[in-house]
Parts: C-alpha cells; structure tokens; sequence
C-alpha cells in the first residue's frame, strides 16, 4: 500500500457540516494540507456554484466526488422532479471537476414492500441519468449503503448489487465505496476485484462505532471504531485505486460538536488508522 500524506485525504463536507460553509471548508483544507474536497450540494449552492469552482481550484484541491443525486424512487418514482434534479446535479459537479457524482439511490417508494421493484426504478433512472451524464464528461458513481438503510435511504445494498447495475448499463458508471457501508459484506473482496481500477471511482473512510449510538449519526473518526480500514484500502488499492480517500463522518454527539478545524486536525493525526 502507499504511504498517505494528508494531501492524499479529501474532506467531505458531511464531516464539518455543522461547523462550517463551504467557503470554510476549503479554507480549512488549505490550512491542514488536505488535499482535495467533496463538497455536498446544499453547501455548493449555498456557496453559488460558479464561486465554489473557482475557489475550489484556486486553492489547488481535487475533487474526489460530489454528494449527491440519485434518489429516483422519491416523490412517486421517477418523476420529472427527480429527472431535473440529478441533470442538475452532473451539471454541478462537471462544474466543480468532481471525480464523480455520488449516488444515494432511494428506498421503497412510498407504500410500497417490492424491493425488487424498487431496484428496477433505480436502474432505469440511472440509465437516465448516465445518458446525459456521459455527455458532460461526468462519471457517476453508485454507493451501496448498509442494509439497514434499503426501506428508506437505499435500495442497492451490497457492491455485487451496485456492480450488477454497472454491468447492465456499460460505461462511464463505477462504484463509491464507504467502508462504513460495506466492511460487513462476506463478499466484499471478490466484489471490489470484480469492479477493478475502472469501477472503483471513489473510496469513502470513517468507523463504526461499537456499539452505536444512532445508526445514521454516530460514525466515528478512523481508527476509534471497530473497522480494519488498512484492510479495505489495500483491496481497492491491490486494483489500481490511486484516488483521495474522502473522510465522510456524521456525528451529531461528537464530532459535529467540535470546532471545524480540531475536527480536521484529528483527520490527519488518523492517517495512520487509514
């Protein structure tokens, strides 16, 4: 495996979003030598799209992914809404240069228990939206989220699932891998050699916490949770993965509680966790 700097971290925003704006953020990351960022929408448009870019580059930081558009089984499914609203989306991050827009694909649709179904809403509204996305030069990127969240959040619940879709819908798709979302899959080697270097478009770190607290807001810094985080970088890695590794913590009790940049000073003083 390399030996990571803190230029080799990008800061989602989701870790300080209770502390800092975007404008913040990317001035925090140019303090504690973090390389790159992955801004989260509502923060971007609050920032003003155009402005966020310029700053973004002017600060000289990557872009390991834009959170986030997906959730097509919303409002009824698949409606005109959804469609705009993640059109939007690869506009904003082709904008900001994101490595890719990170995809939160929806639950079951409101009354509904067919699960199966739900997965075919999300592959038609992905083919969809990667039809466009393929023309701005956008990359999009599946995040599989822990089972616990397929009612509500995500219906795709495992890489073989997420990569099953890839398989379905050609180039320019690949998967984002939260190690928060993925460290109990048996299956998990096999299926991050199946992605290989093309697929495996965004690496996401934080811990899970045992036990936990609230299964939403209690993730934990690296290395304070339960997590061989070493373990699945090496995975991605064996494959060619070369990327940010994106530090994406929610914690309402702990972190979300401390000022911005002791948050970001613990990021980097974790490398060796990662």
């Amino acid at each position: 495996m390399r030996t990571l700097s803190a230029s080799d971290l990008s800061l989602n925003t989701a870790t300080v979003s209770k502390q800092w704006s975007l404008e913040e953020c990317i001035e925090g990351c140019k303090r504690h030598g973090i390389g790159g960022i992955a801004p989260w929408r509502d923060k971007l448009q609050d920032c003003g799209v155009d402005r966020a870019a310029r700053l973004i580059r002017d600060a000289g930081l990557g872009v390991s992914g834009l959170c986030r558009g997906g959730w097509y089984t919303a409002e009824g499914a698949l409606t005109q809404a959804v469609i705009d609203d993640n059109k939007r989306a690869v506009d904003e991050a082709a904008a900001i240069g994101a490595e890719c827009l990170v995809m939160v694909v929806g639950g079951l649709p409101e009354g509904s228990k067919d699960l199966v179904g739900a997965r075919e809403i999300v592959t038609e509204g992905l083919a969809k939206t990667l039809d466009y996305a393929r023309t701005q030069g956008v990359k999009i990127g599946i995040e599989p989220l822990h089972p616990m969240y397929a009612a509500d959040r995500a219906c795709v619940n495992t890489t073989g699932q997420a990569l099953d879709i890839c398989d379905k819908l050609g180039d320019g798709i690949g998967v984002a891998l939260d190690v928060y979302h993925i460290w109990w899959d048996p299956e998990i080697a096999a299926q991050i050699e199946r992605a290989g270097k093309e697929r495996l478009l965004a690496f996401h770190v934080c811990d899970w916490m045992s036990p936990t607290q609230d299964m939403l807001t209690d993730r934990g810094m690296m290395g304070e949770g339960v997590i061989d985080i070493p373990a699945f970088r090496s995975m991605v890695e064996a494959q060619g993965f070369d990327g940010l590794v994106e530090v994406e913590i929610f914690s309402a009790a702990n972190w979300w509680t401390k000022p911005g940049d002791d948050v970001l000073k613990a990021m980097v003083g974790a490398l060796p966790a990662i």
